[in-house]
């Protein structure tokens, strides 16, 4: 996850870069963008979980929550006058509550005064150049980390759900290991289903049969 800082007199020159939603940028141009963003920003902090990090909290939390603790984290750290995020729920309204119900006392009420402004919106990477240029940093970074584990393991996919490449990776690594990688959140509702499924298919059924009578 990415926090990034920027005056307001430096965003038409996130448009003139065409900074936009990472998913949207090719890996070369991000890459590119990247390098510039980082040296234009005022200030920019980034989150790296480890999955064991993710799934020791999930006993006690879910992704969105831990996510949305992070994002206060960095509001309260950047104390901007201005926030913009990309909602990770539906419901923007109620999102928008959560975010500011953790937030510094002060930050609280310079937005009761108007003098702090939290727009939540869905979409909004592609709809705001700076959101756009927070997720680039994260993508490229994210990239690299997992760069790192293909060197180590070899292809996997895109690490997503819908890739069938990353459910095969997952798979074939369990019928060898008996077991999921570490760099696997194994919380991961995908690797629950895949796990459910080997068990299923490693039960054998035996049916009890009478023995034939002899005459």
């Amino acid at each position: 996850m990415c926090g990034f800082l920027l005056s307001e007199d430096k965003l038409d020159t996130l448009k003139e870069w065409r900074v936009r939603d990472s998913k949207k940028v090719s890996p070369r141009m991000r890459s590119f963008l990247y390098q510039k963003l980082k040296k234009l920003a005022d200030d920019y902090a980034v989150i790296k979980l480890e999955a064991s990090d993710i799934d020791r909290q999930r006993t006690e939390t879910n992704l969105n929550k831990i996510e949305i603790r992070h994002m206060q984290e960095f509001i309260n750290h950047f104390k901007p006058d201005k926030v913009i995020i990309d909602a990770i729920e539906a419901n923007t309204v109620k999102f928008r509550n959560l975010i500011l119900a953790g937030l510094k006392q002060e930050l609280r009420e310079k937005e009761k005064a108007g003098e702090f402004e939290l727009v939540c919106e869905n979409f909004a990477d592609a709809n705001y150049p700076i959101v756009g240029a927070a997720s680039i940093i994260a993508k490229v970074i994210r990239d690299a980390e997992v760069r790192k584990l293909e060197d180590k393991h070899g292809q996997f996919g895109s690490g997503y759900t819908s890739d069938p490449r990353t459910k095969k990776f997952l798979k074939d690594w369990l019928e060898k290991h008996k077991e999921f990688p570490p760099f696997v959140r194994h919380s991961w509702v995908t690797i629950k289903e895949l796990k459910k499924n080997h068990e299923q298919k490693g039960i054998k059924i035996f049916v009890k049969t009478e023995p034939e009578e002899h005459h």
